[in-house]
């Protein structure tokens, strides 16, 4: 906008221009339109340097009423850096003419022009610079610029212009001041150089300062031309980069109060307890008076090189608002001589009302307009402070180089001074410069015309006497490597109120490890909740944005900040449930061994006798290793339990049943033994019933050795049932083995229940068919009701399930067929005799 405001009279100036050059074309004379602007300050040599600074700061203008011509535009408001600025030039000048190497038999001269901190007057200045005022009656234009190169200008909007003006005709322009990478781009601005590093650096370690105090949540505020919008554009994406919020992006310009009092209102509002401010040196004074106004302090600003070590802004007042400001500045370089040239030799040799011999200059001075520049005439105190005097320096300094190489000159012989220097070439020499100053600064210009980046880092303290102080507390130097290009030494700054306790500028505070961070629906990622991690989930870091699963055999702990090893859970003998579990199994095994020590002490009567007393003892041995089969069940799965545990249950059960079923049918082969001309017996005595037995079995072990062999159960870790915890069981590895084992079992027990049955009616005063058919039924609606309970019944007491299926049916099996007999030995001894036994019989048959 700004380009766009001024690029009319930009565009009038080159037409003028160019009317002259054609002037010369059809040979006609020069004409001067208008009044001539001329330099404040000027010093006649063989080669002449323009210099263009704000050495005024206000531009008054006259009224323009269209009856009278306009006079020229006065200026007043002295700004004392760019005046010591030219002056760092007429004092390089008059150096280098007393330089025997540097341009040895050459004179250096120089025009310096007042832009007075205004567009036109900078414009204006620019076309008197590229034009010769000294124009004699009859005399033709020679198209030629008397300016080899021109200094300036302090402000990267004013330097735009200057270089876009000065780009066509390639006269060299080198500034000490504008920092906007704007200017950087070489197709633009083909002839322009600085002696100073471009706002790329500067904004981009802006964000690095910031980043480096953990300050997330930030405000900015810019000014709205080319230096402000560059740099904070720059400064917003490297902030983006390093995940750094901005809550809000401010720009004004210097003549628009209102869009002043905007910012000032929005920042009150704002949350963000550190500013950065990318202003010039007169928005921040604007803004300055404002916050003053409201009374708004507490907040740390972050400045740039443009204001934060600006004198003017150092008020009474000021500390309140800018005290412990952070920012980068230009370095403080000394220049040996500089600060006696300032009181004396400038104002008896250079000042242009030093002396009354009309006839040493060709201008006509009105010594009016310099009365305020002799208020410093013998003041130095500044110049220690004074940051941008040695680029002014080097870039006279660089010119003067160039000028040598192209004059050709050499030592003791001297310069070629009759070679016309074309414009295009001192940009393309300046290119070439390479060469230390007498401060020891290294110059030379990058492929963009810029100089390498170098900084102080400097903080806004308060001296014991309450005077403000610039304290240099780091740097940045952009041509070392990365990780050694920023230091600060934190412990020497002062923040903001004086305090010494950094300031904290978050939208929200940091997510505590077991948490991550969930961003806020509409607002930028620095403003978050912090949800705790899901179970199973952890972050073990501060500001986490996602939580760690944890690997399959860990868990989450309490904190959700550490994966620990989940619980294993298994049927141990120490718990609870496996100690009842162990009592029942012993209980059980040492009610069978009281049974098996009754029937033994009273194996010659009777009812033990009754029905192969050897397979009662078997079924008995049988049971006890049933009740103890169990035992393989509690304790810690490891491959030989699982292979045992099922094997011995199949194996033992069957041996079991087959002994059942064994008396089964000898109470059926004895009812048919009793009827006449039967002799079935024979074919079932006690050797067929051994083998049957022994058959029965051999079966079930043939089954459990091919499961065994095939794919036996094996350990496993389930961690599918319970997320937090790891169910240590034992896997059947073959499902169709396991149910083979059991099927056989089944199928052995319901053959044995089916002939119990139909043998319940046979007569008999104890008829042990009707126990077995009873004991059958309990021990068929165990396993029948085990099978969903084994299937829904989740870790651990999966194995009680099939642990209480063993003692249900065991207990079974057990009392029913043994307890009658047991009762009638021990409570009844009086019908265990043969002749009760078969008194039924013989009732029956008579």
């Amino acid at each position: 906008m700004l380009l766009s405001i001024f690029g009319m009279p930009v565009f009038l100036y080159t037409l003028l221009f160019f009317h002259h050059l054609d002037a010369k074309a059809e040979n006609t004379l020069c004409q001067m339109m208008g009044d001539p602007k001329y330099p404040l300050l000027s010093m006649d040599g063989d080669i002449t340097i323009g210099g263009l600074f704000s050495i005024h700061s206000l531009e008054t203008l006259t009224s323009t009423d269209f009856t009278q011509k306009p006079h020229l535009m006065a200026c007043s408001s002295v700004n004392l850096r760019d005046f010591r600025i030219a002056q760092t030039m007429t004092f390089a000048i008059e150096e280098i003419n007393r330089n025997e190497t540097l341009l040895p038999n050459v004179s250096v001269g120089y025009k310096i022009y007042d832009s007075c901190a205004s567009r036109l007057s900078s414009v204006s200045a620019t076309m008197a610079l590229m034009n010769n005022h000294e124009i004699t009656a009859g005399q033709s234009c020679n198209g030629e610029t008397p300016i080899h190169a021109i200094i300036g200008e302090s402000e990267s909007s004013a330097t735009v212009i200057l270089s876009r003006t000065t780009g066509p005709f390639k006269i060299p322009v080198i500034s000490h001041s504008a920092t906007c990478e704007c200017l950087s781009n070489r197709k633009d601005y083909p002839s322009f150089f600085r002696t100073i590093a471009s706002d790329y650096h500067q904004s981009r370690a802006l964000a690095k300062i910031v980043k480096h105090f953990g300050w997330s949540w930030v405000g900015a505020v810019n000014s709205d031309n080319d230096y402000g919008n560059n740099g904070m554009a720059i400064f917003l994406n490297t902030a983006h980069e390093e995940g750094i919020c901005v809550e809000y992006t401010e720009k004004f310009y210097r003549t628009q109060p209102e869009k002043l009092q905007k910012v000032v209102n929005i920042i009150k509002q704002s949350t963000a307890k550190v500013i950065v401010a990318f202003l010039t040196g007169f928005e921040m004074n604007n803004l300055l008076e404002q916050l003053n106004i409201e009374n708004i302090t507490g907040l740390q600003m972050i400045g740039v090189e443009a204001w934060i070590t600006a004198k003017k802004l150092i008020t009474p007042k000021s500390f309140r608002v800018l005290g412990g400001s952070l920012g980068f500045s230009v370095k403080k370089i000394d220049i040996e001589g500089f600060s006696d040239y300032i009181t004396k030799a400038f104002w008896d040799t250079t000042f242009p009302c030093s002396h009354n011999d009309e006839n040493s200059s060709q201008y006509a001075f009105n010594c009016s307009k310099y009365q305020d520049l002799l208020v410093f005439k013998n003041d130095n105190d500044d110049v220690p402070e004074q940051r941008y005097i040695s680029n002014v320096y080097k870039a006279v300094y660089a010119v003067a180089h160039a000028l040598h190489s192209l004059l050709k000159c050499k030592e003791n012989i001297g310069c070629e001074k009759g070679l016309t220097i074309q414009p295009q070439q001192v940009v393309e020499a300046l290119k070439k410069v390479n060469f230390t100053v007498k401060f020891g600064d290294h110059v030379w210009f990058d492929s963009t015309g810029g100089a390498v980046a170098q900084y102080e880092v400097v903080n806004w303290q308060q001296d014991s006497d309450g005077s403000i102080q610039f304290k240099a507390v780091g740097y940045y130097d952009a041509s070392l490597p990365p990780d050694q290009r920023f230091v600060l030494n934190t412990g020497n700054i002062i923040w903001t109120g004086g305090q010494l306790q950094k300031p904290r500028s978050v939208c929200s505070e940091s997510c505590p490890p077991g948490t991550r961070k969930a961003g806020q629906k509409g607002r930028p990622v620095c403003c978050y909740d912090c949800i705790p991690c899901a179970d199973g989930e952890i972050s073990n870091e501060t500001d986490s944005n996602n939580c760690m699963q944890c690997p399959g055999e860990f868990w989450s702990n309490a904190e959700k900040n550490k994966c620990v090893l989940k619980a294993v859970e298994f049927l141990s003998f120490t718990e609870v449930m496996g100690i009842v579990l162990v009592f029942f199994s012993l209980f059980g095994v040492g009610i069978t061994v009281l049974v098996t020590v009754l029937f033994y002490s009273k194996k010659d009567t009777p009812i033990v006798k009754a029905n192969n007393s050897e397979l009662s003892f078997l079924l008995l041995f049988s049971l006890t290793l049933c009740f103890l089969c169990s035992l393989t069940f509690i304790g810690r799965p490891t491959e030989w339990s699982c292979m045992l545990r099922h094997t011995a249950f199949g194996i033992t059960f069957v041996l079991c049943i087959s002994c059942v079923l064994g008396k089964t049918i000898v109470v059926l082969m004895a009812f048919k033994a009793t009827l006449p001309g039967s002799n079935v017996m024979k074919w079932f005595g006690p050797v067929q019933q051994r083998l049957s037995v022994l058959a029965f079995t051999l079966i079930q072990v043939l089954i459990c050795v091919l499961w065994l062999t095939i794919s036996p159960p094996f350990p496993y870790k389930n961690m599918k049932y319970y997320k937090e915890k790891i169910i240590l069981e034992c896997s059947l590895g073959s499902a169709v083995g396991f149910s083979a084992v059991l099927g056989y079992v089944g199928l052995l027990a319901l053959l044995c229940f089916i002939l119990a049955f139909l043998a319940r009616t046979l007569p008999d005063n104890f008829n042990e068919a009707k126990f077995i058919t009873f004991s059958m039924l309990i021990f068929c609606a165990v396993w029948i009701t085990f099978i969903p309970s084994y299937v829904s019944s989740p870790g651990k007491f999966t194995v009680a399930v099939e642990i209480f299926a063993i003692f249900a049916s065991s207990f079974g099996l057990l009392f029913c067929i043994f307890a009658p007999k047991c009762y009638i030995i021990m409570f009844r001894p009086e019908q265990n005799t043969k002749q009760h036994m078969m008194g039924k019989t013989q009732i029956k048959s008579n």
